[in-house]
């Protein structure tokens, strides 16, 4: 996992699709949900108003091809509101999620990047195939009862940019047909078979 490498959507052939799935929270104060989550302002933030662990989900209305997802914290404003403990998961609903990636975390400052090297879509196995992502927050900075979240963003290819992929993430083309739901840090593998109906989403 890397904190704020350099990245670039539109050179990559990326595009962000979060405006294609429906984002809910597990709790959040007044003015603090998922609008200010999805803003790009990172002083905006969603703060949780529940019980742990508090989750975010991520439902799309297809089968997606997701090939980055970027998380943004900032210990330096949030203190014991960071997120030091993250697992994230995914599958066709929330009856089949599995886990794909767990990041722990001391005093994060801005943009990471979730590791997708090992779920297993795609000829390269970079590609995570789900109608599902759920982020669940586990554990805050000393114990905090309450979480921020300042940015999330989830990436697939970009048909119609000229800049390629190429080897950095891989053609999922001929990987269309399944996806890895979890594996890595002591996770297990499991293949999702996409029925003949499904597609691509059009990315707009």
């Amino acid at each position: 996992m890397e904190i704020d490498s350099p990245f670039d959507p539109a050179a990559l052939g990326l595009k962000e699709i979060g405006n294609l799935a429906s984002w809910t929270v597990s709790s959040c104060k007044p003015g603090c949900g998922v609008d200010a989550l999805r803003d790009d302002d990172t002083g905006l933030f969603w703060q949780s108003d529940g019980p742990q662990p508090h989750h975010l989900n991520i439902h799309f209305s297809r089968l997606v091809s997701i090939l980055s997802i970027r998380i943004f914290l900032d210990f330096e404003a949030d203190e014991s509101y960071t997120p030091t403990r993250i697992t994230l998961l995914a599958g066709t609903g929330y009856h089949d999620l599995i886990p794909f990636a767990a990041l722990n975390f001391e005093q994060p400052k801005g943009w990471l990047d979730v590791p997708l090297d090992h779920v297993g879509g795609g000829p390269d196995g970079k590609t995570l195939r789900a109608f599902l992502v759920q982020v669940r927050i586990v554990e805050n900075h000393q114990n905090g009862k309450d979480t921020h979240v300042r940015g999330l963003k989830i990436y697939a290819r970009d048909d119609r940019a000229r800049a390629g992929i190429g080897g950095l993430l891989g053609d999922d083309t001929t990987g269309k047909k399944s996806m890895l739901k979890g594996q890595g840090n002591g996770m297990e593998r499991s293949w999702l078979v996409e029925p003949d109906w499904m597609g691509e989403p059009e990315l707009r």
